[in-house]
């Protein structure tokens, strides 16, 4: 069958789910999940699959779920939709604890499920040299840092990310590429998505600072403030960020999780939350690197402790110009837009795990319209169900088409030339040699 009418048969699918793909995004929506906590939201998309006969895996990475066409020879792709949420207590829709799809992953699943249903229910993986995963992910925000940290104390998880997660247990060993889209109002309304990203990797850092309790009126010289050497620490950061090169697109995040007890008690416990994040992998580490030590010289100048535990957060993306361009070509052909319609390039100081992913393999992000308000924030709504929901779903299976037809040519050529930055058991090798805790006695100098 011709490369054309395969993409037909396959929009109208996609145009035959579209109630069922609609009535996903807007369920997910009601009932926003954090990373890891995402259980609901993993049994919609599952409910979703079982009743178009489709059974998937389920707790592929703690939670989420994955349906997969059968394995055949050829290249394997992976679409991605994120399960979890954030926490913007202003939204109108929020939950009561706060939660709310201000992120867009709501749509994302609709997204992967509508495109699960073009390929999977349309036939024609008949005519296709490749194998393609449907994968409902985890915990892409990277938040609730005591939560995760208390599933890796439990042994239930090792990662933040869900992508990282799923990588380490093995979920990708047979994934090519990966497909996935996202959704962000368009500043030029004349555009209609965003092609390709590059975006800033991080290090996450939970620090406490450590001193001594005294009476805070009689008795203050006895103590060691642990709250000054926090807002020590903070100055000293402020004053490192001359240091950072523009190349680097160093951004320096941090907030006080625990600022001390009563207010008649020298604070002996601080803790605090720090996320560092940079353009490239060397800014990070440097940028990490000089973090810490601005971090030492708080607890060093007061006379306290300072634990400072450092995970690698997500590495830095670069999307892969070739298999993006397919997605635009197709919105060209199919999305009724013109040459003018794309932004070619967004790099943002922003982060995600497709980062990680994107060291390893060719991976696809594409930003898309149909949203209006900025991400994470009070104003962030759906505007244009077509254009959110459906849209992405018919234009990331056109693209699937385009990688595995004639015995996959285009997902070949594309893999002949990607280079990848890791193997998995280096990428491995390498979170685990930058996630460590280390202890500062600045009152032993």
């Amino acid at each position: 069958m011709k490369k054309d009418e395969l993409k037909q048969k396959c929009l109208d699918v996609i145009d035959a789910y579209r109630d069922q793909i609609i009535a996903l995004g807007q369920d997910t929506y009601r009932t926003p999940e954090l990373g890891y906590k995402e259980f609901r939201t993993t049994d919609r998309v599952v409910q979703a699959f079982r009743q178009n006969g489709l059974e998937p895996e389920t707790e592929i990475a703690y939670t989420g779920c994955k349906v997969s066409s059968p394995k055949k020879g050829g290249p394997r792709v992976a679409v991605m939709g994120e399960l979890d949420c954030v926490v913007c207590a202003e939204h109108p829709d929020c939950a009561a604890n706060g939660n709310v799809h201000a992120c867009g992953h709501h749509v994302q699943l609709a997204n992967m499920f509508g495109c699960a249903m073009g390929i999977m229910k349309s036939g024609v993986l008949n005519e296709l040299g490749g194998s393609v995963d449907f994968i409902a992910i985890p915990s892409e925000e990277c938040v609730d840092y005591d939560y995760r940290n208390g599933l890796i104390a439990d042994g239930k998880i090792q990662f933040y990310g869900g992508k990282q997660e799923y990588l380490r247990r093995g979920g990708l060993d047979d994934v090519d590429m990966i497909l996935q889209c996202h959704m962000m109002e368009m500043e030029d309304k004349k555009k209609r998505c965003t092609i390709d990203t590059d975006c800033n990797g991080f290090v996450t850092k939970t620090v406490r600072f450590i001193g001594q309790a005294s009476h805070a009126g009689f008795a203050p010289h006895n103590g060691i403030n642990a709250l000054n050497m926090a807002e020590l620490a903070l100055n000293n950061i402020h004053a490192l960020r001359e240091t950072f090169q523009e190349k680097d697109k160093v951004r320096v995040s941090a907030v006080i999780t625990e600022g001390g007890g009563l207010v008649n008690v020298v604070p002996e416990v601080v803790c605090m939350q720090i996320m560092v994040r940079a353009f490239n992998i060397p800014g990070m580490l440097d940028a990490s690197a000089k973090v810490n030590r601005a971090l030492k010289a708080g607890a060093l100048a007061i006379g306290g402790k300072v634990e400072i535990q450092d995970q690698i957060g997500y590495l830095p993306m670069k999307t892969d110009r070739k298999l993006s361009h397919l997605y635009r070509s197709n919105m060209v052909q199919y999305g009724g837009a013109d040459e003018d319609s794309f932004v070619e390039l967004y790099e943002t100081a922003g982060s995600t795990d497709l980062g990680d992913m994107s060291q390893l393999m060719p991976c696809m992000h594409i930003w898309t319209d149909g949203i209006t308000g900025g991400l994470h924030t009070k104003d962030y709504r759906l505007d244009d169900p077509e254009e959110a929901y459906i849209l992405p779903a018919k234009m990331m299976a056109m693209t699937i088409i385009d990688l595995l037809y004639e015995d996959a040519k285009e997902a070949k050529d594309i893999l002949a030339e990607f280079v990848p930055a890791f193997t998995k058991e280096s990428y491995l090798e390498f979170m685990k040699e930058h996630s460590k805790v280390e202890l500062f006695d600045g009152s032993a100098i």
